[in-house]
């Protein structure tokens, strides 16, 4: 059978894709039973979850090293054990957060340590997903919208159209070359992948409507892809 994979706490900090994950898994969740096999990894980086850091132990970010020559030793072990699958994914949704520490703190300290000037940011103000360039699938992506809005609110195009700087192509979805990056969403060739991102900070949601958030994702993203 084919596999879905769920992956959670790529960024340590994302306490709502670990959780959501978490609680995906709690259900009686029966969308996949008989279809395929689901593979879930709720935090790739634990220790910088236990610190509520985005980056590892030695300063890497391990959501721009999934690649043979990556440097994060957590996004190497999680390639190593999709490995003996390759071939077999049909679904790949990587579950993310940010939150205000990306600019107060993230940000700033990345600037700082690469020598380069701190340009501050917008973090997009509620849920978005982060589509791929060379796997775009707008249809898969405006599914998962569409059931998250039912949720919580979806993040607004900023004037120019873009958030991040990245164009939206689709309501709330962003769209760029993740293999340019080395995302955690690019490692297994999946037809159907996405990221999620949803902004716990924001005065319109709270922590616990994103983790529904992150549920809602998994389970509209599974429906699609099977029935795809």
């Amino acid at each position: 059978m084919p596999i879905v994979l769920i992956t959670g706490g790529v960024h340590g900090y994302e306490t709502s894709g670990v959780i959501g994950a978490l609680e995906y898994l709690s259900g009686d969740e029966t969308d996949y039973e008989g279809k395929a096999n689901l593979l879930v990894v709720p935090c790739v980086s634990p220790w910088a979850y236990e610190r509520i850091s985005r980056w590892n132990y030695n300063a890497v970010d391990p959501n721009r090293q999934f690649f043979s020559e990556g440097k994060a030793e957590e996004s190497s072990a999680l390639m190593a054990l999709i490995s003996p699958y390759s071939g077999r994914f049909v679904l790949h949704v990587d579950l993310h957060e940010t939150t205000d520490t990306d600019e107060s703190e993230f940000s700033p300290a990345l600037a700082a340590r690469d020598g380069l000037k701190y340009e501050p940011a917008e973090i997009p103000d509620g849920f978005y997903l982060v589509s791929d360039t060379q796997n775009s699938r707008l249809d898969f992506q405006q599914a998962i919208i569409s059931a998250v809005s039912q949720v919580t609110h979806i993040a607004p195009a900023d004037a120019e159209g873009n958030m991040l700087g990245f164009p939206v192509v689709s309501e709330g979805v962003i769209e760029y070359d993740n293999s340019a990056w080395h995302l955690c969403a690019t490692m297994t060739g999946a037809p159907f992948t996405t990221t999620t991102e949803v902004y716990p900070d924001s005065p319109a949601t709270s922590p616990d409507e994103c983790n529904r958030a992150q549920i809602a994702t998994i389970r509209s993203a599974i429906k699609f892809a099977l029935k795809g």
